[in-house]
């Protein structure tokens, strides 16, 4: 049983809420809360596996229960409000930022056209996230003696600068913030360009790259089929197809089928970017749930690529790291803290510090 703590301001909202999750017979709600100081408040009590968590409420905001809950008892937090967020694209990023991993937009009323698709998907992501594992927001005190790498993992003190035409990333759950941290540490003179997959809800792509462009030194932009990939810019997924690169250095974007239930999914443009560019490509696989891109990274592995994937103990889900690593895929093992300089070092410009 997956026990839910609900929180929102309006007692019809949580009842309609807690109506919704209970009509699976593997979801129980077992508390609900009225705002962010009562929210904190009930985690200690009840200890719930996954939070519903509304914005806009009074004496503390959602924002700032994200905040606190991720700080003290850190709990998956899928983020359930009746804001436009086409039009609120800074609060959605703030909450991905403080540790939410999923955020939905609930309809008008029960009566809409998109009532029962947001119900099927809220019951969807509470069970999803149900067994998410959360890092805190602080910073250990000491950090442990590091772990042998696993067989085939080399030490990043044996990486050098070579030749990369280009970076693919792969992220998904607690990407956007991780991706915030990456590219903002970015020098401005990084000329190799980087294709992203992101997994995301429908609709916020476009926001995803104007909130990543807005602090990172380099051009964020979503990708156009046909484009000429260019140096200094990264080019992001849009909803809906599969980013890919082509021989001939343009964006491709497919419709094929879904890759594990994805579309994008990291492991498309992965093989893509294997057959195109080989041993002159970097890949980089990143926090997420689930399995995608590991395949795609043995795939660029194969062909010659360096291959990094982030450690577990920066990772909000470490999922798509672990079965690329798994799989034999991975090259070096690096903290995300450090990915940013890591990326610039075997780029040949490297970060100021």
């Amino acid at each position: 049983m997956i026990r839910i703590l609900v929180v929102d301001d309006s007692a019809v909202l949580r009842q309609s809420t807690r109506f919704i999750l209970e009509s699976d017979p593997e979801l129980k709600v077992i508390g609900e809360a009225t705002n962010g100081v009562d929210a904190v408040t009930q985690v200690k009590a009840v200890s719930p596996d996954v939070i519903t968590m509304d914005i806009r409420m009074p004496k503390m905001d959602g924002l700032e229960a994200i905040r606190q809950i991720m700080t003290v008892s850190p709990l998956p937090i899928v983020v359930v409000t009746s804001l436009d967020l086409d039009q609120e694209m800074g609060l959605s990023a703030q909450a991905t930022r403080l540790g939410a991993v999923s955020i939905l937009t609930r309809p008008a009323g029960i009566s809409t056209p998109q009532y029962r698709a947001f119900a099927t998907k809220l019951i969807e992501q509470v069970k999803l996230m149900s067994g998410v594992k959360i890092i805190h927001r602080t910073k250990s005190v000491a950090p442990s003696a590091p772990l042998a790498p696993p067989p085939g993992v080399l030490p990043v003190a044996d990486l050098r600068p070579r030749k990369i035409d280009l970076v693919a990333i792969g992220s998904s759950t607690g990407g956007p913030a991780a991706l915030h941290q990456i590219l903002s540490a970015l020098p401005e003179n990084f000329a190799t360009p980087i294709l992203i997959v992101q997994h995301i809800s429908f609709g916020f792509v476009e926001g995803l790259a104007g909130w990543l462009d807005a602090v990172c030194p380099l051009r964020v932009k979503v990708g156009v089929a046909g484009e000429r990939i260019q140096g200094g810019t990264i080019y992001i997924a849009p909803d809906g197809a599969h980013l890919q690169a082509d021989r001939f250095g343009k964006i491709n974007l497919s419709q094929a089928e879904p890759v594990g239930g994805f579309r994008p999914s990291a492991t498309p443009l992965f093989e893509s970017v294997a057959r195109a560019y080989g041993a002159t490509a970097l890949g980089v696989i990143l926090t997420g749930m689930g399995s995608d891109g590991a395949v795609g990274m043995q795939t660029l592995s194969a062909a010659g690529a360096m291959t990094i994937a982030q450690d577990e103990a920066s990772c909000v889900v470490f999922g798509m790291p672990k079965e690329a690593i798994a799989l034999g895929a991975i090259r070096h093992i690096v903290p995300l803290g450090k990915i940013a300089q890591t990326l610039a070092m075997l780029c040949g410009t490297p970060v100021q510090v």
